[in-house]
């Protein structure tokens, strides 16, 4: 295990592998040294005086800063609610926030319908005016922050006042807000301030950044009231108890932690963060970050939420003689230019929405996407970082903290497939700019607690937008999030018996190219009991994607295939009307319903004005084809689903899918297998220019004889086969 070194006026000696502190003083440098020291301020005054970016970022910080001196300092009476329960109920969407209609009370919208709520503080979930007061308490701590960079640039003394009234006030106050959690308890995993611990650390760190900016210039007795009253309880008392392991909540309270051990000089606190062998900074990289970069709970939201908590206790250990700028950590900032969208957007898997790279804010709660790459870029140098910065304005906090004067012309980024093993995720691309087709199976680690059960769920974009889509998540303190987002049947896979998969692994079997088509073979592992589901996919061009699903199972079983397309349907079959059952992720089907599918049929879907896509299905046996509206970003946004229906212990399916509306034909070919067992399949794709691909899925790599159109035989043993 790496061991952090500190500089201290003592001795520290090793008892049974355990560091015992012989003299508790530290030769820390001084003051500032979280957010920045003082050659940071020394280069924070020059950026702002050399460069338009930074000199307009700075206006606006100080903007800021000037209209906290004016405001009365009004701490609210209470800690703040949940932010998850911030939505409305019914639809799902966050709600918005009106009028003040009472001391610490406002009104509050739904945007879907403008229906307008007030809050019931007796009831968590519907103490609405709680959310606003976290957020109030959170801008008191930014507050604190913004006016500590005013006071170290302008030396006006008037910002360090103010900054220290809100931290006066919290210290007299701090320790009268009861523990709380998100249900009103008083316990372990609460906080004061926030319902969390997470909330607590969250608001604590830009505390703890504002006073140490403005550190010198508070009396002894001031400073004693802080760290007595203020940031050791928060840190030793909340914030402490509640362990949590390896994962993202961790590293904001490891950086709450850190950072008031660097503050107060604790070096027990300092330890904590980095050191401690269960959840301290060095475990999460070990076994957080997986080799392909990607943060081990698999959404694209935690992933950038974990680097906003991660950088604070870097930059604090950096200012204090300690580097934590390791490789993992790179391939975290890394990750994300593998696994984007042509359109800088990465995929809303597990419990995330899309996070969009180039935009201030990636997904309002969980993280920071384009600023925290100009910290990234200024210790690193990674020419991508550079790429993504010169695409958008360099106006925000990071540019004006960190940013490098001048950035490299960037590189052309080329789309390509590649298959991450490590964390699950094949991709396959063809194309160029923001027009090129991208798809990614998901077949990896579930993700733990923001796992979600749709192994083998892939996404589909093509010319700028997203065609088969993952919904992501909704608020979790909704009906909805549980309801639908987390559910099998809201992914683009196979439900088996209407119930969700079980938490697995899958595996890739195959994955490469060959005679031009690009392909993955996943195996979804155990999503239930005695159920075997394999899938392959191949993307012919542009405009040519092919699916093959095999399932097998131990005994009948009612088997569901799902796939969701964004747009609207176009002259859909008739069919009667379906009643879906009414369970998780069904009961949220709307306009459902039913025909039967023998051999072909073809759906059109129009994703917007003079664009449709053809989606054929072809099926081993007669099934049902469920149509029906699921939900997209709320439960009145909604998306055309198709569900393929077959009661039996096998199912061979194929999907076809048209990009340029014309429609693939599809059929199977016959075969004759060396072992009646295995599971193989060969179809025959017709493309809309007349051209013939025949495709073999053979997970189990029995030797397999085809015939082929012109009546030849082909025989293979290969995983995936192609023949053109």
């Amino acid at each position: 295990m790496r061991m952090t070194k500190l500089r201290c006026k003592g001795w520290l000696v090793v008892l049974m592998g355990v560091w015992v502190e012989v003299s508790a003083a530290m030769d820390l440098p001084p003051h500032p040294r979280l957010l920045l020291n003082r050659d940071g301020i020394v280069q924070l005054k020059e950026r702002i005086r050399r460069y338009d970016w930074a000199k307009a970022q700075w206006d606006t910080l100080q903007k800021r800063a000037d209209a906290m001196l004016t405001e009365p300092v009004n701490l609210p009476p209470r800690g703040g609610n949940w932010w998850h329960y911030y939505a409305c109920p019914r639809h799902g969407a966050s709600l918005r926030t009106g009028k003040q209609v009472g001391e610490w009370q406002w009104e509050h919208f739904c945007p879907v319908d403008n229906e307008r709520s007030l809050s019931d503080p007796t009831k968590p979930e519907r103490d609405y005016d709680g959310v606003v007061i976290s957020g109030i308490h959170q801008r008191y701590a930014n507050a604190v922050r913004d006016l500590g960079i005013a006071y170290q640039v302008t030396g006006d003394r008037r910002y360090a006042e103010k900054a220290k009234a809100i931290l006066l006030a919290y210290g007299e106050r701090y320790l009268r807000y009861p523990l709380h959690d998100i249900r009103g308890r008083a316990q372990i995993g609460g906080g004061r301030v926030g319902p969390q611990t997470l909330d607590e650390a969250v608001w604590l760190i830009p505390m703890a950044q504002g006073a140490d900016l403005i550190w010198a210039m508070l009396t002894e007795s001031e400073r004693q009231t802080l760290a007595q009253k203020l940031f050791l309880p928060a840190a030793r008392e909340v914030i402490l108890p509640h362990k949590m392991g390896v994962h993202n909540i961790q590293c904001w309270k490891n950086s709450a932690v850190g950072l008031v051990g660097f503050l107060l000089g604790d070096e027990e606190l300092i330890r904590e963060a980095i050191d401690n062998p269960e959840r301290g900074y060095w475990t999460q990289m070990r076994k957080g970050v997986s080799p392909d970069g990607v943060w081990w709970e698999g959404a694209w939201g935690y992933h950038f939420y974990t680097l906003s908590a991660l950088w604070h206790l870097t930059e604090a250990a950096r200012h204090c003689g300690i580097n934590l700028y390791g490789d993992e950590l790179k391939r975290l900032f890394d990750a994300p230019f593998k696994f984007m969208m042509p359109n800088w957007r990465l995929p809303a898997f597990n419990d995330s929405t899309e996070v969009a790279l180039l935009t201030e804010i990636g997904f309002a709660r969980f993280g920071i996407t384009q600023p925290i790459y100009e910290l990234a870029y200024a210790r690193y140098r990674e020419p991508l970082y550079a790429a993504l910065l010169s695409r958008g304005e360099r106006r925000n906090d990071f540019a004006l903290w960190f940013g490098v004067g001048e950035l490299p012309q960037p590189q052309p980024i080329r789309w390509r497939s590649a298959n991450y093993p490590a964390s699950g995720y094949a991709i396959l691309a063809r194309g160029e700019g923001e027009q090129a087709t991208w798809l990614c199976l998901k077949y990896g680690p579930h993700g733990g607690g923001h796992g979600h059960p749709d192994k083998l769920n892939f996404v589909l974009y093509a010319r700028g937008q997203v065609l088969a889509l993952d919904p992501g998540i909704t608020r979790y303190g909704v009906p909805l999030h549980s309801g639908w987002y987390k559910t099998t049947l809201a992914h683009n896979t196979l439900v088996v018996d209407e119930a969700n998969q079980k938490p697995a692994e899958g595996k890739c079997l195959a994955f490469g190219k060959q005679d031009g088509v690009e392909f993955v073979v996943a195996e979804a592992g155990d999503i239930d009991d005695g159920v075997r589901f394999v899938r392959s996919i191949a993307l012919l061009d542009e405009n040519a994607v092919v699916v093959i699903d095999q399932v097998r199972c131990e005994g009948e079983r009612l088997l569901d295939v799902a796939l969701h397309l964004r747009g609207q349907w176009v002259n859909l079959p008739d069919g009667s009307r379906w009643k879906p059952p009414n369970k998780d992720g069904y009961r949220y089907l709307r306009e459902a319903t039913v025909r039967r599918l023998e051999g072909e049929a073809v759906i059109y879907v129009r994703p917007k004005e003079g664009w449709q896509i053809a989606a054929t299905l072809l099926t081993d046996v007669p099934a049902d084809l469920i149509t029906a509206f699921g939900v997209g970003n709320h439960a009145e946004d909604l998306v055309p689903t198709m569900i393929v229906r077959h009661k039996a212990s096998a199912l061979t399916l194929g999907w076809g899918i048209g990009l340029k509306g014309q429609p693939l034909a599809l059929s199977w070919r016959p075969f004759r297998a060396q072992r009646p067992d295995a599971m193989v399949a060969a179809v025959e794709v017709r493309l809309p220019n007349g051209k013939v691909c025949t495709f073999v899925a053979n997970p189990d790599r029995a030797t397999a004889q085809v015939t082929l159109p012109d009546g030849t035989a082909w025989q293979t043993k290969a995983i995936f086969g192609v023949r053109r």
